[in-house]
């Protein structure tokens, strides 16, 4: 808990992650899911914080290692950032795919979308 925690406080990105997840946890509540898609919400906000925490561990352990700048620190940053990237990609197709038969029922059923 401290690790995520120390993220949220210190990174950016995993303070804007954190805020989405909430506003997808609030969305989910709202739209009615099922068990099954909850459990695949609640496991793709996990992998996109687990990751930034991952990122963020990366980032400290380059940096107390050098304080040089040297190309394989900075390819440790750079892979760390991609995974985090990849898990963000990731979420957004997840989320495509969990709220957007559920949002184009009720287009329809307003009348929004014929």
């Amino acid at each position: 808990m401290t690790g995520l925690a120390e993220a949220v406080r210190s990174q950016r990105n995993a303070k804007i992650q954190l805020a989405i997840g909430v506003l997808a946890v609030i969305a989910a509540a709202v739209v009615g899911f099922d068990a099954v898609r909850w459990a695949i919400l609640i496991l793709t906000i996990g992998l996109v914080l687990a990751s930034e925490i991952m990122n963020t561990a990366v980032e400290a352990a380059v940096d107390l290692t050098t304080a040089e700048v040297h190309p394989l620190a900075r390819q440790a940053k750079d892979a760390a950032a991609g995974a985090v990237l990849c898990a963000a990609v990731t979420a957004i197709l997840v989320g495509a795919c969990l709220f957007g038969p559920p949002l184009w029922t009720s287009l329809i059923r307003t009348g929004i979308v014929p």
